[in-house]
């Protein structure tokens, strides 16, 4: 089994490809070691003490690294890892913990959407994930859509892109310009 590997924009993450879709739907961000526990690939991964950060997504898995950790050193070890785990087809879950790994629900987005914005909020979604999801996944992370209020744009950054010295701009000088460029009720992307 091969597993490729590309920088992202963040320089302490590495994107994994293995070849072989990771998630089937959504994506799952590990901020922690507590949170990781829910999958024996994650818990391995941070388990190595070097790891800050694990993102599942469609076919990758970005892995950022602790600050001052040079990658020579730790990508063999994460490799190591990625490629006993899928070469032995190891759930990427606990059986006990496999529901609701994927996106948050609505229910956790930044405030309640107003009604009347339904068709703005519609066209804000369909743009994000029609053509920024794609983008931003290429570069190992997600964003999520947390809410519209007042003509600001709440967003999540998440994987390779949470954390990235780069996504204050990719938020400004692109999502932003996009989504106000073809929703004019926009004014401001805001990321939480």
């Amino acid at each position: 089994m091969l597993i490729e590997t590309e920088p992202t924009p963040n320089p302490a993450t590495l994107k994994f490809l293995p070849g072989r879709a990771v998630m089937e739907a959504g994506t799952r961000d590990f901020a922690t070691p507590e949170e990781a526990e829910a999958s024996p690939l994650a818990d391995a991964l941070f388990g190595l003490g070097d790891v800050t950060g694990v993102f599942f997504g469609r076919d990758f898995i970005s892995v950022t690294a602790a600050p001052g950790v040079d990658w020579i050193g730790l990508k063999p070890d994460v490799l190591g890892i990625l490629l006993d785990h899928f070469s032995a087809n190891m759930p990427l879950f606990r059986a006990s913990n496999a529901a609701g790994f994927s996106v948050p629900p609505e229910a956790a987005d930044f405030g309640g959407d107003n009604p009347e914005d339904a068709d703005i909020v519609a066209q804000i979604r369909e743009l994000i994930e029609t053509r920024v999801r794609p983008a931003v996944a290429n570069d190992g992370g997600d964003i999520v859509y947390r809410g519209f209020d007042a003509g600001k744009v709440y967003l999540q950054m998440q994987g390779a892109c949470s954390g990235c010295p780069s996504s204050s701009a990719t938020l400004k000088n692109g999502i932003e310009q996009l989504l106000k460029h073809y929703v004019p009720e926009v004014t401001e992307v805001r990321a939480v």
